[in-house]
């Protein structure tokens, strides 16, 4: 077995230790290895080393960050590193205390052995990430609409032109742009960077995109590849594209022209070199028109355009199959023991509206999994009120689209007949249908729908429900 030791060459421990002292116990506990111990509290975005590889970083949160309102300066800092929680008082302190994404805790009074181990364990994951990444999973394609989109992926893939995914949110663009960038020959060899652009700091852009010099700063410790850098080779893939500010669309602009970046405290430019991909929940061409978008950076993202379908487009034979394999992921070789997937659980999930698609149905998945585990068996009394917890309403009738002509819309995607007045009558229902359950709260219905709650409540304006339906409260 390798000694924890053998992980630690040139690591970074980034520490917000808030009402505790723990890091002085840190940097003890790692004086004899090539690592650094950086305090985290109220410092600029943790950095990594430049180079022909970035340094693993870690990060170390006392469960007192939480307490003392520190926690959203550690979220927003992170940039993707395995986070270790420590407890603040005893080893058995409630679970419940820390975010669920994180999962690795030590108790306050934690040894040296416990914490190398731990993060040992954590750099050997994420070494093994960077040395063998792996590829997604093969993509459920029973439906036209999803065949027809997987035939467009197969056809540009190999190809260096920008690429805008389009689709709702948890149809999987993210997905579709791993899809894209392993079909590359060169390309996909490289680096695959995912960037959220509705998750930049304001004022971190520069740093984040750029990178920076050591000593460019307080808190620039060592040198920072940018995620132009970090992409050379590879694929950059900007999700939420929409949501990139408009002063910093014209910098994405600006290397997309150039082939090149100036890091923050430099001088000379660095050559780039990488495919980009988009995805986007939203119209750009109505940003564009309506001056939130810049047109000529829109030209040069939607040379290809790609429009993943929601689960309604894809239909009930998608749904089914998709669940059953999430369920497998789930069970794995318990679900031999299970048997086969009841009809009535299937019959269930076609019936069912998942407005968040796949990411929403994965979850369901989750849950029955845990349920038909350790009740050894499909109680369906059980099963039923996990899916009536989706908080699903009936589907409407889906369009066998080819992939190619949806919107990608949220629910203005939909299609159904216009009445007299012009009215999608099937939207309109829907509407109603979700602000009956969600007790016409509007941030609860629009985060069930997909949408925003400015799209919510200018389609209740369109379509007359606050005249015609009582009890809705007047907009604050």
């Amino acid at each position: 077995m390798n000694s924890p030791a053998a992980n630690f060459d040139e690591l970074d421990l980034f520490v917000w230790e808030g009402k505790a002292d723990i890091l002085d116990r840190i940097a003890r506990c790692m004086a004899s290895f090539d690592v650094e111990v950086i305090r985290a509290d109220g410092m600029p975005p943790p950095s990594q080393d430049a180079g022909t590889a970035l340094r693993p970083s870690v990060a170390i949160i006392s469960v007192t960050v939480i307490d003392g309102g520190g926690l959203a300066h550690a979220t927003e800092l992170l940039q993707g590193m395995p986070v270790i929680w420590v407890a603040a008082g005893s080893r058995e302190r409630d679970s419940r205390t820390y975010p669920p994404e994180y999962l690795h805790v030590l108790p306050y009074d934690f040894t040296c052995a416990e914490l190398r181990t731990m993060v040992a364990k954590l750099v050997r994951q994420l070494r093994a990430r960077e040395v063998a990444p792996q590829a997604p999973d093969v993509l459920v394609a029973h439906s036209d609409a999803m065949k027809a989109l997987l035939a467009e992926v197969g056809a540009f893939a190999d190809c260096d032109h920008s690429v805008l995914v389009r689709g709702e949110t948890g149809v999987g663009k993210e997905r579709i742009a791993q899809q894209l960038h392993l079909g590359h020959q060169r390309y996909g060899k490289g680096a695959f960077v995912a960037v959220n652009c509705g998750a930049i700091p304001d004022g971190l852009f520069e740093s984040l995109f750029f990178g920076h010099t050591k000593g460019s700063f307080t808190g620039a410790v060592h040198a920072h590849r940018g995620y132009f850098e970090q992409a050379t080779g590879g694929t950059l893939f900007l999700d939420e594209i929409g949501d990139l500010p408009r002063y910093q669309q014209v910098k994405l602009l600006r290397v997309l022209e150039d082939n090149a970046v100036t890091r923050l405290g430099a001088t000379a430019p660095v050559r780039v070199d990488f495919r980009l991909v988009a995805a986007t929940n939203r119209n750009l061409r109505e940003m564009v028109a309506s001056g939130e978008f810049r047109a000529d950076l829109f030209y040069r993202l939607a040379v290809i355009e790609l429009h993943v379908p929601s689960l309604e487009e894809r239909g009930e034979i998608d749904k089914i199959a998709i669940f059953k394999a999430l369920l497998s992921n789930v069970l794995g070789d318990e679900l031999e023991t299970l048997g086969e997937t009841p009809h009535w659980l299937s019959d269930a999930v076609a019936e069912t509206y998942f407005p968040g698609n796949v990411r929403q149905l994965r979850n369901l998945a989750e849950r029955v999994g845990v349920i038909a585990r350790q009740l050894r068996g499909w109680d369906q009394n059980l099963i039923q009120r996990a899916i009536a917890l989706t908080r699903g309403t009936p589907a409407p009738a889906a369009s066998a689209g080819n992939g190619m002509n949806g919107s990608g819309g949220g629910i203005g995607a939909i299609e159904g007949s216009a009445d007299r007045k012009g009215w999608n009558s099937s939207e309109r229902n829907r509407i109603i249908a979700a602000l009956e359950i969600n007790d016409w709260k509007r941030q609860d219905t629009a985060q069930h729908l997909g949408i925003s709650r400015k799209v919510l409540w200018e389609k209740m304006r369109k379509y007359q429900i606050l005249d015609g339906e009582p009890g809705i409260p007047e907009e604050q």
